[in-house]
This record gives structure tokens, C-alpha cells and sequence, in this order.
């Protein structure tokens, strides 16, 4: 599959995650001949022009959505970059319009997060989403008035190196949610921190489970943990989008440089045990990133960890509805029950960023 059709199918799957219709969809990706930047029928160039035309009508939200596959995978051209700008402005604009939607921005020496908020205005259990490595913020931001409803002070972030966030991503990364709970500690209960950490950010909410007692349970979906990172024989099945995004991401030369890096990653049976939290987590039966391995390798070193599977692919698209369903009512659930609870012998550890 060359570059340009690989784009498109991905485009199907994360549109359909975004609730858009797929006629829809289909008749953009007609228009789409190339990916070259400044050429009118290029990605980039026909799926903002649908986002400016849904602007122009007053949907705002929708015109994230199209400009947020207009900067997919990632930022890497002027065009993108553009995109990527509207995307964040428009959703600024939006979400004036709403009741109690905050920005946040966090300077670290090494790089700047930037987060939507909502229910930060007074101490409440902490909730803070977060997606993989091609989902913008503002994907999961129209989330925020329901999960302030319900309960939570929710904060809504990237991935290192993804939308807004200008860290670079790498094996040290998890640290970046440690500086997160530092930073909000004023303004909501992080020692009751849930985490929503969609694919690759479920990597790093397991990892910070590990070393961070704050951290009370992680949902994901798609989580890489193991064979993904060290797996020779599974990674010429990886897309080349997906290698693409991590070699950019993670700043490597090229993809040789890229495969070298991934196994520092890989999370370890010794770190896993350390997780004594509850873990949800979405399984995508016809995953084409994710390896079965790495469930298994969850399954024999989690304490407390329950699999939700839907026949799909990777991040389950087309059961978006039952999979946030699932998600939410899993979160409820293990508040209400008390899920999460550490040992009294156990204390905080939250570290910063380093």
C-alpha cells in the first residue's frame, strides 16, 4: 500500500472514531490526488478547506475534527502546521461559548504542555485523558462538561511530541505525568488521580503506576507494553504510518535508528508487579499495531487487570460508542468501589519531568 492510500485508510478509521458519517468521508478522500504541501488537492489542502466550510456554517467542533485529520499524521509540513493551529484556535473558540472550559499551558526546561480543563474549580478527584500518538486534544476535550458532571477535575493532554505538546517522546516520557500531578496539586485531588490513556499514553500511565502512588487506576485502550517495542519478527507488520509518526515523534534519523531505540520502552515483568492498581483495558481483536503478546505479558504480571474485547481493529473505531460506554462505567464503578487503593505502607512517590 503506498503512501497516500495508507493515509486514506487510516483517515476512515479515525474519522469513524470521530463520529464523522462515513459518505462523508468518502467523498473528501475522492477529492485527495496527493500529499505534496501547497497543491489544492492535497491532503492537507481539501481537508481544511472542508474544516474552514464547517466553521463558516457554525460547527465548530466539526471543523476540529477536519482539521484535525488535516494535520494526521502528524505536523511535519506548513500545511500541518496550519492545520494544526486551526484546530487549537477553533476549538478555543468553541469552547468560549461553553461554561467552565479552562486552558492550561506548563513550562518544563524541556518543552511545553498544553492541556484543555474543567472542574478545576474546586478540589475534586482528577481524571486526565490523554491519546496516542495521532490524537490531538481537542479530539477528547467535548468529553469535558460530562465528566465534570460526573465528578471529576478532568484535564485533557497529548502525547509528547503530538498537537501542542513539544516534549520530545521518549523511554523516559511517563515522567511527563508525575510534572502533570505536580502542577494541578492546588487545584484538584491528584492523590486520586484516574487516568483515561489512550494506546501508546497507556503505555506511560502504566509505567508512571509503577512509581507514582498519586496514580489510583488507568483505563486504556490498545496499550502497548512488550513484544511492541522489542518483537523483531511482529514489527514488519507495524504500518508505515505508525513507524513513520513513532521515527518523528521520538526524533530518530530514520527507521533503523528508530528500531534500535524502541526496545527502552519495553516495560518489564519486575516493573509491571509494581502496579498494584487497577487496570481496564480495551482489546482490539484484529489489532494490526499491537501484538497479542503484550495482553499476555498483562495477564501474567497485573494483580488486578480486566480485558474488554471488541472484534476490530486497533483502538476499536467502529465500537466507539461501547467502548466509552465500557470505559466510563468502568471508571464509576472502581471510584465508587474504592478501586485503586494503595497499601497505607506505600507512600507518594510523584516526581517531576527530568
Amino acid at each position: 500500500m503506498d503512501h497516500l492510500e495508507e493515509l486514506k485508510e487510516f483517515a476512515r478509521l479515525h474519522a469513524r472514531g470521530q463520529g464523522m458519517r462515513p459518505q462523508h468521508v468518502t467523498r473528501v478522500l475522492t477529492g485527495i490526488t496527493n500529499d505534496t504541501a501547497a497543491d489544492e488537492r492535497s491532503w492537507a489542502a481539501v481537508w481544511t478547506a472542508e474544516g474552514r466550510a464547517a466553521a463558516d456554517r457554525g460547527d465548530l467542533l466539526d471543523a476540529c475534527r477536519h482539521f484535525a485529520l488535516a494535520r494526521f499524521p502528524y505536523h511535519g509540513d506548513a500545511d500541518r502546521v496550519r492545520a494544526q493551529r486551526l484546530c487549537v484556535d477553533t476549538f478555543d473558540q468553541w469552547r468560549r461559548g461553553q461554561d467552565g472550559i479552562e486552558r492550561l499551558e506548563f513550562e518544563h526546561r524541556d518543552g511545553t504542555v498544553a492541556c484543555w480543563a474543567a472542574g478545576l474549580d474546586r478540589p475534586r478527584p482528577l481524571l486526565i485523558v490523554m491519546g496516542g500518538i495521532v490524537s490531538v486534544k481537542e479530539q477528547w476535550a467535548p468529553l469535558l462538561p460530562l465528566l465534570r458532571r460526573l465528578g471529576y477535575a478532568t484535564v485533557v493532554t497529548e502525547l509528547p511530541g503530538v498537537g501542542e505538546n513539544t516534549f520530545t517522546y521518549g523511554p523516559g516520557s511517563w515522567r511527563i505525568l508525575g510534572f502533570l500531578l505536580d502542577e494541578l496539586a492546588d487545584r484538584a485531588l491528584v492523590s486520586d488521580t484516574s487516568m483515561l490513556a489512550l494506546s501508546f499514553s497507556g503505555h506511560l500511565a502504566v509505567r508512571a503506576a509503577a512509581e507514582d502512588s498519586r496514580i489510583r487506576r488507568v483505563l486504556t485502550v490498545g496499550a502497548p507494553v512488550g513484544d511492541f517495542f522489542r518483537d523483531e519478527a511482529w514489527w514488519p507488520r507495524v504500518p508505515g504510518i505508525t513507524a513513520d509518526t513513532l521515527r518523528r515523534l521520538t526524533g530518530s534519523e530514520d527507521l533503523t535508528a528508530l528500531r534500535r531505540l524502541l526496545p527502552q520502552f519495553a516495560l518489564t515483568p519486575e516493573q509491571l508487579r509494581q502496579v498494584r492498581i487497577p487496570v481496564r483495558y480495551v482489546v482490539s481483536s484484529r489489532d494490526e499495531i499491537i501484538p497479542a503478546g503484550d495482553q499476555a505479558l498483562l495477564r501474567r504480571t497485573l494483580q488486578d487487570v480486566r480485558f474488554k474485547t471488541f472484534d476490530d481493529v486497533h483502538g476499536s473505531p467502529a465500537h466507539l460508542g461501547a467502548m466509552r460506554r465500557w470505559l466510563v462505567l468502568q471508571l464509576l464503578r472502581l471510584r465508587l468501589a474504592g478501586g485503586g487503593d494503595r497499601p497505607a505502607s506505600r507512600a507518594p512517590r510523584g516526581r517531576r519531568a527530568s
